[in-house]
């Protein structure tokens, strides 16, 4: 089958090469709680850490992404304040509405409040820095990154995350933001929020991937109205801080089999796998080729049995697990033994 795949890529491929840099598909919207519509699939823009600590657009190369994006069909971006390419988005969609491409009303721009701004009185202060760093007039989606409260040194601090809530609940008011959610909070945290607070989350957005299937986390989500958004979409499939890890690859045969179906790559597979199960996949990738092939993902549909197959993959192994932070009282996850350094603190406050 291996074989098989390889050459039926091939062919693939050389068709593509041919092709002119077109959307292939337009994305579907699904419709909030709050009434406001969201693209089912956007792109995620955090760079990561290297050896000299977050990662930074340069020369523009971000936003030069961000541009072939919207080309292609993108209407969705998901950024943090931590992950230093608002800016970059916001430029990048002032061009594009400049050119006539897209309206403001067309772009819908996530991003996310820092951990270090958890007091209700800096929330708002945390939003105008977002609305300078980009340009724009007003937030699509402001989410609580986490539900862990910290100082400026990066020490814990004892903000509970209601307090957090009630600044997120002063910014929509306000509407400087359109809709609010939070982001990696765990299911009692979610009922908390949904039992004392006066705006409901529109959102959740929480890791998922073929090895962490969080099936209760979006049943209940789903339950409640909540939408659910995945970040790294592609978890352990792929190679990670440059070695791999256990568990299937892109080239396991249950993937090739579903992929050859349907004439589509397994990354493709994997993001449909999210769509079908009402999941809007946030892929993060700085290859133009990889752009086009994760918004080609539209025009099929994948079986429940083959959703089943894929489910099967579940271990439930994070790919995300901060457990430097797992002795705060607000820490979402389950405690593991091997606690990771902490590489957030020396930036200073976001």
């Amino acid at each position: 089958m291996y074989r098989q795949y390889l050459s039926f890529f091939g062919k693939i491929q050389k068709l593509s090469s041919k092709c002119r840099m077109k959307s292939t598909a337009a994305v579907p919207k699904l419709t909030m709680s709050d009434g406001r519509e969201i693209p089912a699939l956007g792109l995620g823009t955090y760079l990561g850490f290297d050896k000299n600590g977050m990662v930074s657009s340069k020369d523009k190369q971000h936003r030069d992404l961000v541009l072939k994006a919207i080309d292609l069909g993108y209407r969705h971006f998901d950024t943090a304040s931590i992950y230093n390419t608002e800016d970059e988005i916001g430029e990048a969609v002032e061009m594009k509405i400049a050119e006539r491409v897209v309206t403001r009303e067309d772009v819908f721009v996530t991003t996310k409040l820092w951990n270090t701004q958890h007091k209700q009185e800096e929330v708002a202060s945390a939003v105008w820095d977002a609305l300078e760093k980009s340009g724009l007039d007003y937030i699509d989606l402001y989410l609580m990154h986490w539900p862990i409260g910290l100082n400026a040194d990066y020490s814990f601090s004892d903000v509970d995350f209601m307090e957090t809530w009630r600044g997120l609940e002063d910014v929509h008011k306000l509407g400087l933001v359109k809709s609010i959610g939070v982001s990696n909070f765990n299911k009692e945290q979610l009922q908390r929020l949904l039992e004392e607070g006066s705006v409901r989350p529109v959102v959740l957005q929480i890791e998922v991937h073929p090895q962490m299937i969080q099936e209760d986390l979006i049943s209940f989500a789903r339950s409640e109205d909540i939408t659910v958004m995945g970040y790294s979409p592609f978890g352990f499939l792929v190679e990670r801080f440059g070695k791999q890890f256990p568990g299937p690859k892109m080239d396991d045969p249950v993937l090739m089999e579903i992929a050859l179906k349907y004439g589509k790559t397994p990354a493709q597979v994997v993001l449909r796998w999210l769509v079908d199960r009402n999941v809007i996949p946030i892929p993060k990738t700085v290859n133009p080729k990889r752009l086009k092939e994760n918004i080609s993902i539209f025009d099929f549909k994948l079986e429940q049995d083959e959703i089943e197959k894929i489910n099967r993959f579940n271990s439930n192994k994070r790919y995300t697990e901060p457990s430097f932070w797992q002795t705060h009282p607000h820490y979402p996850f389950e405690q593991v033994k091997d606690i990771l350094p902490d590489p957030f603190k020396g930036l200073g406050t976001i």
